[in-house]
């Protein structure tokens, strides 16, 4: 039977479904993300590392063997902060030129076990940092398509993978996801193991998805953790959904202010209840505490870089560096016990809603390919370790996509990817790919 859409159009599970039923082969998949990843990689760039007849050898072994699990045959990318036995890990830092790691990173094993294809490494920013690599926005190749999970972004929304591996320590999923027009996952803190993964913040570093359906997000989340797959689906209650402009409502531009308020708008049509909710006065530190923890935990993850290597780090990082070891313990401390407090708090507004609603970003991709973009709307929200999802929310005046966030409790993971599910398909909120 004739697939409806090209190959390469397809998402993860839907692919999935498609070789299980022998409707297509994994070959013919990988050759057809692959044509595309040659017709548009020249201007793209979102690649740090492929090699197509590795991949198609992979392909071609999956097609020779009985399904080894719920991935079998499908591509996917990997940020290249994240290890891969078989191919480089550079992390976008000249200091790993080369680097192959003698094993693969926990996530990236797994989906090996559950049949995966590893297409290739996506660029990132350095060691998932502010300083990006070449990688352009599909939308528009004179703007950013966000950092630091930059290449993942954009190979995704190009139509390259169905869905690739990013990894957050501020807004590193969800930012080239908003900005790109697809949809950008983080999980709860520590959701996913990050065995092989090089750290940039520990106590904040996530491993997240980036794909252009929330049931891959879904189909993924299953394979890194073991629970069962379970397809998202419309919550059985009318969401309770809280509008939160946070206190960064100032830096948000209007093409942000606009998508909050129609995604607002279409969930209220749609049966949710939608209520304002204000923060906490004392939240509105939560940016300053995450630099804190940022600088620090960078500096520490990276001393052997720093004694060895310094003049091949950039001015941006080296300066993160700098600020982190002149950072006292004791100032380092306090901004833990603060940001525990938050995070018990936080959960208390989870009492009242389902889900936040806050502008994924401050807008659209900015112009330019030297800086990836503000974190703040997202970072907030990752140093309190709640699950967080970015989704198409429409476009600006510029003709470029503009996504919202949203937020749910901690753990209540599939609780936020059914109210992405359920906001993209009943709400009206389009998704804005290439």
């Amino acid at each position: 039977m004739p697939v409806a859409k090209p190959l390469h159009h397809l998402g993860l599970a839907e692919a999935a479904r498609l070789i299980a039923s022998g409707a297509i082969t994994s070959e013919a998949l990988v050759a057809a993300f692959l044509a595309r990843v040659a017709e548009r990689e020249g201007q793209v760039k979102a690649w740090s590392f492929i090699d197509p007849q590795a991949a198609l050898a992979q392909a071609r072994a999956c097609d020779a063997t009985a399904p080894k699990g719920p991935l079998h045959g499908v591509p996917i990318a990997v940020k290249d902060v994240i290890d891969t036995f078989d191919m480089p890990t550079e992390m976008g830092s000249p200091i790993y030129a080369g680097h192959r790691p003698a094993q693969d990173a926990a996530c990236v094993a797994l989906a090996r076990m559950a049949g995966a294809v590893i297409m290739g490494k996506t660029v990132t920013c350095e060691f998932a940092g502010m300083a990006p690599g070449a990688t352009t926005n599909p939308h528009d190749p004179a703007r950013t398509p966000g950092g630091s999970s930059s290449g993942s972004g954009a190979a995704v929304a190009d139509f390259m993978t169905p869905l690739a591996f990013g990894t957050q320590t501020g807004g590193s999923v969800l930012r080239p996801a908003a900005f790109c027009g697809v949809i950008g996952y983080k999980p709860t803190y520590g959701t996913f193991n990050r065995a092989g993964l090089k750290f940039a913040a520990e106590s904040i570093d996530t491993i997240g998805l980036i794909a252009r359906d929330v049931e891959d997000m879904a189909l993924m989340s299953s394979v890194l953790t073991g629970a069962p797959f379970t397809a998202p689906a419309a919550p059985q209650q009318p969401l309770r959904i809280g509008v939160c402009q946070t206190y960064l409502w100032a830096k948000a531009e209007p093409s942000a202010r606009i998508a909050l308020q129609r995604a607002a708008d279409a969930a209220h049509d749609a049966g949710a209840d939608v209520r304002a909710y204000d923060m906490p006065a004392h939240f509105s530190t939560l940016t300053e505490t995450r630099e804190i923890f940022n600088n620090v935990e960078r500096a520490r993850s990276l001393p052997f870089e720093w004694m060895h290597h310094r003049a091949q780090i950039s001015a941006v990082l080296s300066r993160s560096i700098e600020t982190g070891f002149a950072t006292s313990q004791a100032d380092y401390i306090a901004a833990k016990r603060f940001v525990e407090r938050c995070r018990i708090e936080v959960d208390a507004i989870f009492e009242e809603f389902d889900i936040l609603l806050t502008p994924a970003a401050n807008g659209e991709a900015p112009v330019g390919l030297h800086y990836a973009g503000d974190p703040s709307f997202q970072g907030l929200w990752t140093l309190l370790h709640t699950p967080t999802i970015a989704i198409p929310a429409g476009k600006g005046d510029s003709g470029m996509p503009v996504g919202v966030q949203l937020i749910a409790r901690r753990y209540d993971d599939s609780r936020l990817l059914d109210a992405a599910h359920w906001l993209i398909a009943h709400a009206g909120v389009a998704a804005t790919m290439v």
